[in-house]
């Protein structure tokens, strides 16, 4: 919620699975030593400072130069955002929202399209990214697989492995040259920005999450300290033991990649059940992103960002509420960076689980409420010395404390979380927030009663028996307000009353001159004081006020360089006269001027496919090559990654004279969900096939497998020449490297004729090859793409001129171009998405491309469909842009498309300066 314009007026006038940790480079102290590293503050915010630093950890926690750090980590795959520019814009939010880490997954097949080859260029330039986080005050977890699993074809292992005849993940010496060499190309980089050295902030080193030996997992930490890797190692295995024996800090699950969590509450109770479990090293979907090109081609537009803090279009998600709150509480409360479990509480209502951990240092307790009912719970915990009624809500959790110090003042308790509390200039912030509507009660103990002043017309106080109690609601105008002076002691503390929505608003900062708190617009990207004026950059959506408590001296604000005037407020707060301004939200161009090309020439029985490969091979690689769809004996090996193509559309061309007597073929492939088959005899069309719609249980299976028979027309049963033609879209390949999936085959498997056994010549051809700047996963083999049609650039002035919707009969392969231009104000972020939306009944799928890159595949009799996000730099906001759409229909519906739009899912007035990705025609 911004802060409104009443209330602006009204304020100015007021003025757990277990990880372990394998050594460091710094010496750890021993779990039994007596309080090595006592609570105290965190590190400050990492960078690349040249100077050394220790990392260790004991049972409670990671340890940086001997202070104490919770690291609370989100995921970013940076290989599902292909525009590096974009990369400092999510890294900054992360920050900004309380995280402290960010967790970089690394794919192999992205970076490495045959073997040897390993690409940081471009869009996959993992230097640059590691540099940004170092800017930006971010730790880095690397975690460089070789299998990183996360919905990626393959896991991340490139398709080429299935050719050279190896067992993946395991200890096959030809299999560990491939992952030693990509390893150490990885490490190579990476070594360039260790926090143990001072050149970076690459914190922890996260070995793969293996089902394999423990002989494989020590070879990967052997590869890896061999490269110079210096940082602890994060260990998969769950056993919670350091090579030496010696327990680590846990490390939790991703919740949200397991699917767990979808909303606020769902993410609110994997979160708190992890500090009550011990985990100190938390980690979560951050930016999920979409899986373009053939990352992970599912059946439609992939976004991956179920209980993710951000969106694909980079915009707030319903989960991010509670990961800013706990981030920022983890990160300015060190009490929580040294919790033992304490005997268990019980709450008045038995439906009302209590966990209590307490820090051993301070005394200090933390309560975590977790209700499983499907009702709401109001009651009171005795054991904890709360004897007003704390609800939690249906299927949600609450996090509490008791005895916690705010600055120099003691917490007894409140019925809703804390969310920080730090000192700034003069005074003690501390920020409690919760459900919008809720009553907040806080109580101090106060031997001597304080001087207590509203700084909003909401909440209320009373001081009796040495306690001060203060009562809020929440989301009533925003922020609310109150100051304590005086009584035990003369330092102020201002109390700060938040909604989730208001806190998502609320944003600390450190700086070299001391902490400051920032309220009011939808973003804080940095701070940079100089003499007595902060300089702020941001972003805001709608109007909205600002307030600025910072360092004494500070007298002056400026917002994204342009002065802002302010009063000093009740609270000592600096305090803008007049609202910053929202964005002016750029209105999307209609999509028109359509023109339209038939392909698929290779279903013709005069192609010339002389140039294709020969499917001369007998045997597969490895020892389960087509174990769900054994090869007949006699026919060649026909699967696709065999002959060199792992990713995109397959074309096949089988030869034979002589079809008297053929009644029907039959031809088993393999592909992952919702692939897709089409076959043509002498240029007729027999028909289409494709695997069943992945449910419940069948979406996590594996690779598909399925048989499509065709009856063979009389006409086409004589003598002499034919030519039968099948293309084969295959789609995610689920392989982890258990039960021989790494070795099932993907494209065309065995054909069986009915009726007589021809001898028949196979050809087939895929991607031409990785595009040399969008890489290894951007084309396939369709005859379009080959010829080029999805760049920009091409010459489509002789295609037919159409207009949508289309209700073309046919089975193969339409193209439709057309050009779009932008104009988007240099001081607006809008995140664009293009939208597909047809009569679900039609059965036709499409693969998007924009300004040659391939954003991914539109199925649209699949369901559920959602937007593909265009990310800028690919997308050209101030410029033309090529749109592509290579349309694949069976003949039995009309084809569409129909509706093809553009969206504007997210804009603001700020963001970051975006660089155009390299979009190379012809």
């Amino acid at each position: 919620m911004e802060l409104s314009r009443r209330t602006f007026t009204a304020l100015a006038g007021t003025a757990a699975l277990g990880l372990a940790l394998t050594g460091s480079g710094g010496a750890a102290p021993r779990p039994d030593a007596p309080r090595v590293a006592p609570t105290g503050p965190p590190p400050g915010p990492p960078g690349a400072d040249g100077e050394r630093h220790e990392v260790g950890f004991d049972r409670y926690s990671l340890l940086v130069d001997g202070r104490r750090l919770v690291l609370w980590s989100g995921e970013l795959p940076f290989f599902r955002l292909p525009s590096p520019s974009l990369w400092r814009d999510v890294l900054q939010r992360m920050r900004a929202h309380g995280y402290n880490a960010v967790d970089v997954p690394v794919a192999w097949n992205y970076h490495s399209p045959a073997p040897g080859r390993h690409d940081f260029t471009g869009v996959r330039d993992l230097d640059l990214l590691l540099r940004t986080a170092a800017e930006t005050g971010l730790y880095v977890v690397l975690r460089p697989g070789p299998y990183i699993g996360a919905g990626l074809d393959g896991g991340g292992l490139p398709g080429w492995l299935t050719a050279a005849g190896v067992r993946a993940r395991t200890t096959d010496p030809e299999y560990l040259r491939h992952a030693d060499a990509w390893l150490s190309a990885v490490h190579a980089v990476a070594a360039r920005h260790l926090f143990t050295r001072g050149t970076g902030t690459v914190l922890l080193y996260r070995i793969e999450d293996a089902h394999g030996s423990h002989a494989y997992r020590d070879h990967l930490r052997r590869r890896a300290r061999a490269d110079g890797i210096d940082v602890p190692l994060l260990d998969g295995d769950g056993d919670e033991r350091a090579d030496d024996g010696r327990p680590g800090p846990r490390r939790g699950p991703d919740h949200a990649r397991a699917g767990r969590t979808s909303d606020a509450a769902d993410e609110r109770r994997a979160r708190l059940a992890d500090l009550a479990d011990g985990v100190r090293v938390h980690r979560s979907t951050a930016f999920g992103g979409t899986s373009w090109g053939w990352l992970s081609a599912s059946a439609v537009p992939a976004p991956h960002d179920r209980g993710a803090a951000f969106g694909a279009a980079r915009n707030q998600t319903a989960a991010l509420a509670p990961l800013h709150q706990l981030g920022h509480l983890l990160r300015h409360v060190p009490d929580l960076a040294k919790l033992e479990r304490a005997a268990r509480a019980a709450a008045a209502d038995p439906r009302l689980e209590v966990r209590r951990l307490t820090n051993p240092d301070t005394g200090a307790r933390v309560h975590v409420l977790r209700n499983d009912s499907a009702e709401d719970v109001s009651t009171t915990l005795p054991d904890a010395g709360i004897d007003v009624p704390v609800t939690v809500a249906a299927r949600d959790a609450r996090l509490l404390t008791t005895g916690l110090r705010l600055g120099r003042r003691k917490l007894a308790y409140s019925t809703v979380p804390p969310m920080l509390a730090l000192g700034v200039g003069r005074q003690d912030i501390a920020v409690f927030a919760g459900r919008r509507g809720e009553m907040a009660q806080v109580v101090l103990e106060c031997r001597e009663q304080p001087v207590t002043t509203r700084l909003d017309r909401e909440p209320a106080w009373s001081y009796a028996d040495g306690r001060l109690t203060v009562a809020a609601p929440l989301g009533a105008g925003g922020l609310s307000r109150v100051r304590v002076e005086g009584g035990d002691d003369p330092r102020p503390l201002l109390l700060l009353f938040a909604d989730d929505a208001t806190s998502l608003r609320l944003w600390p900062r450190e700086t070299p001159s001391g902490p400051l708190l920032v309220y009011g617009p939808a973003l804080l990207r940095d701070v940079a004081l100089r003499g007595s004026t902060a300089h702020l950059t941001g972003d805001t959506v709608a109007e909205t006020g600002l307030e600025v408590w910072g360092p004494p001296g500070l007298t002056d604000v400026t917002w994204n360089g342009r002065p802002v005037r302010t009063r000093v407020s009740a609270t000592g707060s600096l305090m803008a006269q007049r609202l910053l301004p929202g964005v002016s939200a750029p209105v999307p161009p209609a999509l028109g001027g359509w023109r339209r090309r038939t392909e698929n020439p290779e279903s013709e029985p005069g192609f010339d496919d002389s140039g294709w490969t020969v499917a001369g091979r007998t045997a597969s690689p490895g020892t389960a090559s087509s174990a769900a769809a054994p090869v007949p004996g006699g026919q060649p090996v026909l699967s696709a990654d065999g002959y060199g193509f792992h990713h995109g559309d397959v074309w096949y061309r089988g030869e034979f004279t002589d079809a008297r007597g053929v009644t029907s073929v039959s031809l088993s492939y393999g592909t992952g969900p919702q692939g897709l088959l089409m076959a043509w005899l002498d240029g007729h069309p027999l028909g289409t096939h494709r695997t069943p719609v992945p449910d419940g249980d069948t979406a996590e299976r594996g690779t598909r497998t399925a048989t499509a028979a065709f009856a063979v027309p009389r006409r086409l049963r004589g003598p002499g020449r034919h030519v039968l033609s099948v293309l084969v879209r295959p789609t995610r390949d689920d392989r982890d490297g258990r039960d021989d999936q790494d070795q099932q085959a993907r494209g065309l498997a065995s054909v069986r004729f009915a009726g007589a056994s021809p001898d028949v010549t196979w050809r087939l051809c895929g991607a031409a090859g990785p595009d040399p700047v969008r890489g290894p996963v951007n084309n396939g083999g369709l005859y379009g793409e080959r010829e080029g049609w999805h760049l920009p650039g091409h010459d489509d002035a002789g295609w037919q001129p159409v207009e949508f919707p289309r209700a073309d009969r046919r089975q193969g392969v339409t193209w439709y171009r057309t050009a779009f231009r932008l104009d988007v104000d240099p001081g607006v972020d809008a995140s664009f998405g293009l939208v597909l939306d047809d009569d679900p009944d039609r059965a036709y799928r499409v693969q998007v491309f924009l300004n040659g890159w391939n954003m991914g595949q539109y199925v649209n009799d699949a369901g559920p469909r959602h937007p593909f996000v265009l990310p800028n730099g690919i997308l050209r906001t101030r410029g033309e842009n090529t749109l592509a759409l290579a349309v694949l229909a069976d003949g039995t519906t009309p084809a569409g498309p129909g509706d093809v739009r553009l969206t504007l899912p997210a804009s603001a007035a700020g963001g970051v300066p975006v660089e155009p990705v390299g979009s190379p025609g012809r």
